[in-house]
Parts: structure tokens; sequence; C-alpha cells
């Protein structure tokens, strides 16, 4: 067993792990173990208990501690704080699973609950979370508790401190408004520890929109930029945070397949990985992921809310390049970077919470030089919302970006679309 403890140092908090400091530097999710190691990584988080052994097992084998995730039922989803049966239930589920696991040499402390705050009405839930945050200290003396709320509100805070104060360490997934969190922990009354335990790009609710009210999505170079930028003003400087969880260590299909997914759908490192190596290890990776300097349809950006008419024939480029001691050179761009295009339904599943949601449709697009950068296709036929998503494949990984459209209904004075398709064909072969 590896003992784990929190130490008050001057002004903040220090994690005691095997005796020794130790910064949380943190990926959530349970995929490629040996990867996250790999970019400087030292611990990843789970939300539940599924696979717990192995999981555990798989992170002592690639050097790696495991904040354990015991998933507490949400009221959102149905979940009754005031049914003193149910609520006894869910208690011994999870105090046999501790009994079983807290000894295992992975373990680094017990997340008891996610976001059960997100659109609940009862407080009870805090009481859930403090029976079995004092049976672990009964129990398991060797490893902190924490819980984890979505965002950062006073009332929470309150709730935390007076209703469940067996919490050794205060929890916030955060994203667009990361930077406010510093300052807000301490003044809503957090005076102990805590961690980041997600963050990322900036979320889909916390975005620009289209004028049919779907989001943009930042290209995977601006989520590089911004995992850079947010881990060294907001995580890194502050003595009462333990270190970080970055979101999402493995592929999701959360408003889109590409959104806070760090790996591809084929398992392909993105963009952003290269800069949680980067702030990890403070080494560049030697490989970099190309990068996407521009993007547009027809001539247009994501936030231009493009309109379409079906059935028009359309244009898309983009400009990606490996990037170099911070700057780009175009010079290996041809021979080295691969292309692939799709158009995706615009996702008719759209959950909270990062509950499961169903895969956009793959809509069946014939792209005229389909593995390059330039490609042109035609509009589909029938009206709705899509997204045009490029793959920019190099160095064994990938850059992504994508641009959501509406296809409008053609009227009378558009005229018949092959009509259309074919000017412009002719255009083209005569210039």
């Amino acid at each position: 067993m590896a003992q784990t403890s929190v130490v008050k140092q001057g002004s903040g908090f220090t994690l005691m792990h095997k005796g020794q400091p130790y910064y949380i530097k943190g990926v959530g999710g349970t995929a490629n173990m040996e990867i996250a190691r790999s970019i400087g990584a030292n611990s990843i988080r789970t939300w539940g208990i599924d696979h717990a052994g192995e999981i555990l097992d798989e992170a002592q084998k690639n050097g790696l501690t495991v904040m354990m995730g015991l998933w507490l039922q949400h009221e959102r989803d149905g979940f009754d704080y005031d049914d003193s049966v149910a609520v006894l239930k869910q208690f011994n589920h999870f105090k046999s699973f501790i009994d079983t696991f807290k000894n295992h040499p992975a373990l680094l402390m017990w997340g008891i609950g996610n976001e059960v705050d997100l659109f609940y009405t009862n407080p009870n839930v805090w009481n859930a979370v403090q029976q079995i945050a004092r049976y672990i200290h009964q129990v398991d003396p060797h490893h902190p508790t924490s819980t984890v709320t979505a965002g950062l509100d006073s009332m929470d805070v309150v709730y935390i401190k007076d209703r469940a104060p067996d919490i050794d360490i205060y929890g916030v997934n955060t994203y667009g408004d990361i930077a406010h969190v510093p300052a807000d922990i301490s003044r809503f009354g957090w005076s102990g520890p805590y961690m980041i335990t997600e963050w990322g790009p900036n979320g889909y609710w916390e975005s620009p929109q289209t004028p049919w009210k779907v989001a943009v999505e930042p290209t995977s170079t601006q989520k590089k930029s911004d995992y850079t930028e947010r881990y060294q003003r907001y995580i890194a400087p502050f003595p009462s945070c333990l270190g970080s969880y970055a979101f999402l260590w493995g592929a999701k299909q959360e408003y889109t397949e590409t959104w806070f997914g760090l790996f591809s759908k084929d398992n392909k490192r993105t963009e952003p990985i290269d800069a949680l190596e980067y702030i990890f290890s403070g080494k560049q990776p030697s490989n970099p992921c190309p990068s996407i300097k521009e993007f547009s349809l027809d001539h247009k950006n994501a936030s231009d809310g493009i309109r379409l008419k079906a059935g028009n024939r359309c244009e898309a480029s983009v400009k990606a390049s490996f990037p170099e001691e911070g700057y780009y050179h175009d010079t290996l761009s041809n021979s080295t970077i691969t292309y692939d295009w799709k158009i995706l339904g615009e996702s008719e599943d759209k959950k909270s919470g990062g509950d499961r949601e169903a895969e956009a449709t793959r809509i069946n697009t014939r792209f005229r030089g389909k593995r390059s950068p330039q490609v042109s296709f035609t509009a589909p036929d029938t009206p709705g919302a899509y997204r045009l998503f490029v793959f920019a494949y190099g160095n064994g990984k990938v850059a992504c970006a994508n641009i959501p459209f509406q296809v409008l209904p053609r009227s009378v004075e558009d005229g018949p679309a092959h009509l259309i398709s074919f000017k412009r064909q002719k255009m083209e072969f005569l210039r």
C-alpha cells in the first residue's frame, strides 16, 4: 500500500505520496496508459468502479496512480436522496468496494461523486457524500477523500463544508470559466486544498453559436493553445491546487465526435496531447502533430454562419503544417501530411453532463480530392444542419476541425441542382 496525505505548507498545501511531494499531472480516462506515462503524466482519473481491479493493475504496471471515482447516482436521473433505503443501498455497494481496494498500491485517493450538483435541488446528496467519506476515514486513513462539482458555485461550497466535513480535497470540473476558480474558491469559503478534476477547451455551452443555434467547435490548434495557457496561468501557479486531470483521455461523442476527446475515433493522438506533453514534461515532442492554420468552406470560416443550397457544388480548403520551435514551416506539408474529409449530420442526441450520446449520422458524400487539402463536393440534398470535418494526419497523430453549415431547400429561381453543378464544372474547365 502506498500512503497519500495532504500537508499544509505555508500559504498552500502539498500532496504527499510514498513520503514524497506529489503534484498531480493527470489525465481523465483509462485508455492508452503507456502513452500517458510517456508524455509525463503520473495519474489517471476514473468516474466509476467498472473494471477497477484491471485499471488499478494496469496503472501500477505503467507507474501511474489512480483517483478512483465512486459514481453516485444523480437526482437529474431520477435518484431520490430523501429515500433512505436507496441511499443506504448505494452506501453499502461502495462500502464493500472500498474494503476490497483500499490497499491497492496504485490508489492515490477517492473521488466520491461527480457533478452530483448538476441540475439538482436536494442538498441531501451531500449527506450521502459525507456518509461514504466518513467510512473511508474510518477504514482507510491512508488515502484522502474528494468530491467533484460541475463548475464552482458558492452554495455548493457551503453545503460541502457543512454537510460533508470529511471531504479532504475539493474537485472542480471547469472549462471556459477556469480563470475564475483560483479566486472564487477561497472567496466562496473553501480554505482547504483543491484540484481541477476536468479541464480543457471551452465547452459547447460556452462557445459561439451559428444563427441556427449550434455551437462552433474550436479547432484542435486552438484547443492546444487553450490547454497550454490554462495550465500555465490557472493551475500550476496556485499553492492550494494539488494538480489536475485533463479531459478526456480517450475518444468520446459529446456534442460532436471530436470536441473533448484527446484521441480520435481511430485512436490517434490529437494535437492537444502535444500541449500536455510540453506542460507535463517541460519538453516539446520530437514528433509534433500537424497544426491547422486556416480552414474554410466556400471561402468562409466556421463563425460565418454558412448556408448552402441543397445540391450545389461547394469547395473547402485547409492549410496545415508542422510546428517547429514555435513557428510553422510548410516545406514538409505536401509530403508528410495526409487528409481525410467527411460530412456528418448535426447530432440529434445531445445530452447534458457528459451523458452517453449516439453518434451523428454520416452523410454519403463524394469528395473530389478527398486526400488533399482542397476538396469539392455537392451539398446534401436534404435541408438541415450539418458539419464538414477535416483530419490532417502526420507523425502518427491527427489535427482536426469542423465547420457547421446549414443546407437550405432549393427554390424555383435556383434552378435544378444538376445544371448549377454542370455550369460550375464548365467554368472550372475553362479556367
